[in-house]
């Protein structure tokens, strides 16, 4: 294989475009570029060609990490996940969540932080927040110190009844306070603490 041209590349990332004989185009790095010693007219043998198409590879899984962490927090499971769906190898994959973990980018235990954080904020339970720690893939071994950051049920509990419990006994409202609680993650015998708080008979909901 032969580069048969160098050019710089519209694209905002700064890489040029290499041509290759027999109709191959790459947008490479100026980096890259340096690595692999490619200029016009030098020709690559088949060792040095797969090892330009591993780089570029390598090269390509790191970016999308970077874009996948940018836009949002992953955990590193989580990323290297999505990086595979998007035709990455199982090695580049683990390599790029190393660079960035390496990078101070990537960091379970705070990842693990903030999802709990935002469980706090929108009022969810433990076990809300728990299956939110499963379903982002976060290691079990950072759940708990970041639990530890929960307060006590009775304030979101009653914040939830005083904003939606305007008739503490009208059945109804009861029940619909009590589910609603109990998809936010809240154990029954705090949200039955809270009701009777509110002034609700919440014995009588096991009746009901």
């Amino acid at each position: 294989m032969t580069v048969t041209e160098i050019s710089p590349s519209p694209d905002r990332r700064g890489r040029y475009r290499v041509c290759f004989s027999g109709g191959e185009t790459m947008k490479l790095s100026p980096a890259l570029i340096a690595d692999h010693g490619l200029y016009t007219g030098r020709e690559l043998d088949e060792r040095e060609t797969e090892a330009l198409l591993r780089d570029v590879k390598r090269a390509e899984a790191k970016h999308r990490a970077v874009n996948i962490i940018s836009a949002t927090n992953v955990t590193g499971r989580e990323l290297s996940d999505r990086l595979r769906r998007r035709g990455a190898s199982d090695a580049d994959a683990d390599e790029a969540v190393q660079w960035l973990t390496e990078l101070n980018l990537l960091d379970d235990a705070r990842t693990a932080r903030q999802i709990v954080e935002r469980g706090i904020r929108r009022g969810y339970g433990e076990r809300r927040i728990r299956q939110m720690l499963y379903e982002k893939k976060v290691p079990r071994e950072h759940w708990e110190d970041a639990l530890s950051a929960l307060p006590a049920p009775e304030a979101p509990i009653d914040d939830y009844l005083r904003a939606n419990l305007t008739d503490a006994e009208d059945p109804k409202q009861r029940k619909r306070a009590a589910d609603a609680l109990i998809r936010r993650g809240f154990d029954w015998n705090d949200i039955k603490s809270g009701l009777r708080r509110f002034g609700s008979e919440a014995d009588a909901l096991e009746e009901e």
